[in-house]
């Protein structure tokens, strides 16, 4: 669906662009783009990379098993139908730290092996669990304390003062998961 969405902007862009008779711009924006989409990827791979290799340390040495063991009265409330042992507890909290120190990209790993444990417990196969369905909502509005990739990417845009998205960051998404939580509560308790 979303990539008929964005087909459909693309095309619409692209004949208003003809339509205008402004060929010139088209062509300079996707060539500065193309540029400006490789430099960004090429600054935020550092992130990604770090985190990465800090999950794999953090797996191998038990440390997220330690981590999820401090968090796990807060993920019980969250994901009762998880059960205590569970490995996804453990990426659960790797990827809400991950997305608290706003590296949105590092924490999709975590994400990924989160659900994956979470569909190996999950009795049926072809349906989403209320753990599963409530990590994706933790995972989308997620409480963001430090925005590092919105900050890197206004120091790559020369932003005067690229630090200044930290309240509103903190504000906005403490909103979101208030009310996807709440949200995502009343629909469990609806289900029972």
């Amino acid at each position: 669906m979303i990539n008929k969405l964005w087909g459909f902007f693309i095309i619409i862009g692209i004949s208003f662009t003809i339509l205008v008779g402004n060929l010139d711009g088209l062509n300079d924006t996707i060539l500065t783009s193309t540029k400006s989409g490789v430099d960004m990827v090429l600054e935020l791979i550092p992130i990604i990379i770090l985190w990465s290799g800090l999950m794999k340390i953090a797996e191998s040495s038990g440390l997220l098993e330690q981590i999820s063991k401090i968090f796990h009265p807060l993920l019980s409330k969250l994901f009762p139908s998880l059960k205590k042992n569970s490995k996804a507890l453990g990426y659960i909290t790797s990827n809400i730290a991950a997305n608290a120190l706003g590296l949105g990209s590092a924490a999709t790993p975590f994400g990924l092996k989160a659900m994956e444990c979470m569909q190996n417990e999950n009795d049926n196969k072809k349906v989403a669990s209320d753990a599963m369905i409530t990590f994706l909502v933790l995972n989308t509005s997620g409480v963001t304390i430090i925005p590092t990739t919105v900050i890197a990417l206004r120091l790559m845009h020369k932003s005067a003062n690229p630090e200044e998205i930290i309240i509103p960051a903190i504000l906005a998404t403490i909103c979101s998961s208030i009310a996807g939580l709440s949200l995502d509560y009343i629909r469990r308790r609806k289900r029972k």
